[in-house]
This record gives structure tokens, C-alpha cells and sequence, in this order.
């Protein structure tokens, strides 16, 4: 990618939000707003205080109103993201071997990070090519089955189905949380980072954790295993039963989360916020299916995630200059996950995305590959 040539878009194809990334992904102006007003009373308060436990509590409970939890079930918060998470599934949730269903970048990490810990078995893993999934195997030897509801890299989503055999079912919904719909008795940890469709930032990690899950945490806690305090999954869960985290959280990504959930369910919940992914990802993939210069990365349509959209180009048309132009007209992140080595576009439909500028954008894109 040389040059850039210089297309300046008309204005009635600039969307009215450009932010398409999949993560941080776009947060809403009314929430920050809110945020502020709360001015010396939230943000630089004490974690332990009621105050902040105050909006830890309104998560959990928000949390099992949207996703409809069964009463046994716990809400569980920690510090770190999904990549701590991973960490701390290696000492609090695996005994002894795991299975990982490897299909992207990020299904293929928490595999590379098991693989690691001296005092697990080497985990199986199953691979598919990007574009696809495999799914899962039962193995009387494996204890936990990790499952990925949404590979954010490929733009792939697929079902949580529990298989059919013993052992604990943790499935990385980063950023299908939210945004597509699941059976929580398919699962005993579903657990996801809050920069996607929780419209908030980094450094958090939320799990909703089954029976079997909190038995299988406090199991291994009172082993004894050596496991760092940072990632101890059962101070996580005693701490969020007393809605606090074991460690000092980003105060102003509680907030967005809290509004966000309080957001979502005041326009409908989770069966709204499905629908919403749904109808926007009918607006990218029919257009690419139209575009004479693209189509969509995921061949089988049932695999294609409803959450973030990969787009491939024609060989002729260099997507990386497309998503450089598009960025010089203030519409943000839609270049592809550069490790894949695809010539493609990545468009996040999250709930908070308007489908109307998803219209604005496939339509910008037209207008730019014609004056390429």
C-alpha cells in the first residue's frame, strides 16, 4: 500500500457514528455524558465503598435479568480481561486436561496458554480452518471442554451445544456476549470482556457461572495448588459475592457496563439485542454477496457471525487501502485482523452499532472502490 489516493466522501455516505471496530468497540455518547455528571461523587472513590460495590451489584443483577440466568447461577467479576481469564481457568478450573475447540486467533490463545502450565495435562486440540469450526468431542479423559461462541478474528459464531459426556463446559463469549442468543444450560462458564458489545473498555472479565462451575472453582481452591491471588478464580467469586473484585477495577468501565445493561434492557433486552445484530448483519453480508469486487469470508451462511462481519475483496482491490481511505473520512477500525493474512474488511455489528450506518458504509465502500 503505497499511496492512499485521496476520495473524499460525500456527505450523505459518512455514517453518523464511524466507529466499527470490533473491540474497543463503540461506546455510547449518552453513557460517557452520564458518567460525567456523576463528577467528584464516582470516578477516584474507594472500590470498597458502597458507592462503586453499589454499581457491582447493579451489574450482576442486570446480568441475570438480560441473559435470563437460572437463580443457582452466580455473576462473577474480575480484573484483567479474557486473557487473565485464561490464566486463571489454568489453575482454578482445570484439574487435570482440557479439550479447545481452535478455529482463530483467539480460540487458538487460551490452547497456547494451557499448553504452558506445568501442571496440566497436554490439552486436545481440535482445529478447523479459519472460515469454519469444528466442535467438540467427548474424551472421558478431558475435564473441560472450551468452546469459543464468536471467533472475533474470522467472523465466525457457532452453537453451544454441551457435548455429551462429564466435565465442565467454559465458553469465551467475548464478543458474542450480548449480542446472540444462548442457553445457559450449555454451559458452566460463559465468560467474555466487556470492550465489544458492552460498549466499555478493557481490563474487566465477567463469567456466569453454573453449579458445577462454582463447585469445580472451589474445588481447586482449597487444593492444594499454588495459584497467584491476581488470578485466583475462587477470591474472584467470594469478592463478587460481596459485589467488589479481589483487585482495584477501572471505576469508569463499571459505569458503562452498568449503563449499558440498564440501556439494553430498557429497549427490550436480550431478544432486542439479538435482533438488532440480525437485521445489520443481514445489511453487510447481502451487500457483499451483491458486490461485484467482494463476498463474505464465511462460506456457509450459519456459520457467519451475526457480530462481527469479515468481508473479503477481490484480489484486485487492496482492502487495507480501503479501510485507510474510509479512516480519512472519520470511519474507524474496519481493516481485517492483519495475523489472518486476508484481504478483507472487518465490520462490527454490535447492538450499539446503528444499522442505518452500516447502510451509509456499504455504501461508502461502493463509492470508493469505483474511484479507486
Amino acid at each position: 500500500m503505497s499511496s492512499i489516493p485521496s476520495i473524499e466522501l460525500p456527505a450523505e455516505l459518512v455514517p453518523g457514528d464511524g466507529r466499527f471496530g470490533s473491540g474497543p468497540s463503540k461506546v455510547r455518547t449518552e453513557s460517557l455524558l452520564e458518567l460525567g455528571v456523576t463528577g467528584a461523587s464516582f470516578l477516584g472513590t474507594s472500590h470498597r465503598q458502597p458507592t462503586v460495590k453499589a454499581v457491582v451489584g447493579a451489574i450482576r443483577h442486570g446480568m441475570e435479568d438480560l441473559f435470563s440466568l437460572p437463580d443457582n447461577y452466580e455473576v462473577v467479576l474480575g480484573v484483567g480481561g479474557a486473557t487473565a481469564f485464561w490464566a486463571s481457568a489454568a489453575y482454578g478450573l482445570i484439574e487435570k486436561k482440557s479439550q479447545h475447540l481452535d478455529f482463530g486467533v483467539f480460540s487458538g490463545k487460551f490452547a497456547k496458554v494451557v499448553a504452558g502450565a506445568p501442571h496440566l495435562e497436554e490439552p486436545e486440540v481440535i482445529k478447523a480452518e479459519i472460515g469454519s469450526h469444528p466442535l467438540p468431542v467427548p474424551n472421558p479423559e478431558v475435564d473441560l471442554y472450551a468452546l469459543t461462541h464468536n471467533e472475533t478474528t474470522t467472523g465466525v459464531m457457532m452453537p453451544i451445544v454441551r457435548p455429551e459426556a462429564s466435565g465442565v463446559v467454559a465458553v469465551d463469549a467475548t464478543s458474542a456476549a450480548g449480542g446472540m442468543a444462548v442457553d445457559p444450560d450449555q454451559y458452566d462458564v460463559y465468560y467474555f470482556s466487556p470492550q465489544k458489545v458492552f460498549g466499555a473498555e478493557g481490563g474487566l472479565w465477567i463469567a456466569f457461572v453454573s453449579p458445577a462451575g462454582v463447585d469445580r472453582i472451589e474445588k481447586l481452591g482449597a487444593s492444594d495448588r499454588w495459584t497467584p491471588g491476581f488470578l485466583s478464580l475462587k477470591l474472584a467469586l467470594d469478592n463478587s459475592r460481596k459485589d467488589q473484585t479481589t483487585n482495584t477495577p477501572a471505576l469508569a468501565t463499571l459505569f458503562l457496563v452498568k449503563r449499558q445493561v440498564e440501556y439494553m434492557l430498557e429497549m427490550g433486552g436480550l431478544d432486542w439485542a439479538v435482533g438488532r445484530c440480525d437485521r445489520s448483519s443481514e445489511i453487510v453480508y447481502s451487500w457483499a454477496e451483491s458486490a461485484e469486487y467482494a463476498y463474505p469470508f464465511v462460506s456457509d451462511p450459519e456459520k457467519r457471525s451475526t457480530n462481527v462481519a469479515t468481508v473479503n475483496f477481490v484480489d484486485e482491490i487492496d482492502a487495507g487501502t480501503v479501510a485507510a481511505i474510509l479512516r480519512a473520512n472519520g470511519i474507524l477500525d474496519t481493516g481485517g485482523y492483519r495475523a489472518l493474512g486476508q484481504n478483507q474488511l472487518r465490520i462490527a455489528m454490535f447492538p450499539n452499532v446503528e444499522p442505518s450506518d452500516l447502510e451509509r458504509l456499504t455504501k461508502a465502500i461502493d463509492y470508493i472502490v469505483e474511484r479507486m
